[in-house]
């Protein structure tokens, strides 16, 4: 199934919840983003900028299309039928640059990846370490993602990998299983079963990466800068007032095109996303979005020793930081 947002349908959706701004009659810059999955809490802010009018505060008429398992954004933004995307992880934009693709990273919301493992708290594992020799339930993409960094720093081997199919159910049903996730999504749902998790969020170990992040072609950045630029500030008022406003416009508007969320896996996600400060703490709090080239070298450096990326010049590539000088929303202090 396809999900795409435009001003018509955010208008309908948070009718009856919050008055909509007027349309006004000047004419607006056409923007169209991929998102990386599904309309959810995750991936909020933007849904929350189109809903709220702050789009359309920035002179933009913006049409969000998510991504999910059939739909490769990425692919349909080299195409050029997509002006932006949200990608994952650093990992991508740097695989990008070494492969020339003609892609670049103007923005992160996400300063730390809510990439983690998950296990059964009563089999006893306390830490990463405990981890090694047993069986994990990972994906494909995380084998030369990840992986490679546990398989660095702790000591991990493949022979440990057993297929992850994105369903909980033999994580529920073996008490000794482990298996990826999001902080913001499977403990939860393993409580939500009867069972106490044991989290381990890969940033707070040293994995160096950021989420949620804004990619465009360099023609789009060359040739409509003011028009990335409206965009990445829009973005970034959009999650400021989502997480720490009324999200009732976004998530109004995410509920009617995503009948599969409940209010209750709303609202620890969002509860998540702030107490680990996954969007605003860190350099985030120089401006939602915000990142250095200081940050990314960093990073670099941690994919690179990891052997999850080559090494080489190119990385500096990945990333152009020219849009974040001014206009970012700021978090509360």
């Amino acid at each position: 199934m396809t999900f795409s947002v435009t001003r018509r349908t955010a208008i309908a959706a948070v009718a009856g919840s919050v008055a909509a701004p007027a349309l006004g009659q000047q004419a607006r810059d056409r923007f169209v983003f991929g998102t990386n999955w599904l309309p959810d809490v995750e991936r909020g802010g933007f849904y929350h900028a189109e809903a709220a009018g702050i789009f359309r505060k920035y002179g933009l008429d913006v049409t969000i299309q998510a991504g999910g398992p059939q739909l490769n954004n990425p692919q349909l933004l080299v195409a050029g039928r997509l002006d932006g995307v949200m990608i994952s992880s650093s990992i991508e934009a740097l695989n990008y640059a070494h492969s020339d693709v003609p892609l670049v990273t103007v923005a992160a919301i996400y300063q730390k990846s809510p990439q983690i493992l998950v296990a059964h708290a009563a089999s006893g594992v306390k830490s990463l370490e405990d981890l090694r020799g047993k069986p994990i339930l990972i994906s494909g993409l995380a084998r030369n993602g990840y992986w490679r960094w546990l398989k660095a720093k702790y000591g991990y081997t493949d022979d440990q990998i057993r297929p992850y199919t994105f369903n909980l159910g033999p994580f529920v049903a073996n008490p000794q299983a482990i298996q990826q996730g999001f902080i913001t999504y499977e403990p939860n749902q393993v409580r939500q079963a009867g069972i106490e998790p044991v989290v381990f969020l890969f940033a707070d170990h040293g994995f160096n990466d950021f989420g949620g992040i804004i990619t465009m072609r360099r023609e789009t950045l060359e040739t409509r800068r003011d028009v990335a630029q409206r965009f990445v500030q829009a973005v970034s008022e959009g999650w400021r007032d989502f997480l720490f406003g009324d999200p009732a416009p976004g998530l109004a508007l995410i509920k009617s095109v995503n009948d599969r969320l409940t209010d209750e896996i709303i609202a620890n996600s969002l509860k998540v996303i702030k107490e680990r400060e996954l969007i605003h703490g860190g350099e985030g709090r120089r401006g939602i979005g915000f990142m250095t080239a200081e940050r990314w070298a960093a990073i670099y450096e941690t994919m690179a020793s990891s052997e999850i990326v080559p090494r080489g010049d190119y990385w500096r590539r990945a990333f152009d930081t020219s849009l974040l000088g001014t206009g970012l929303a700021l978090p509360p202090a």
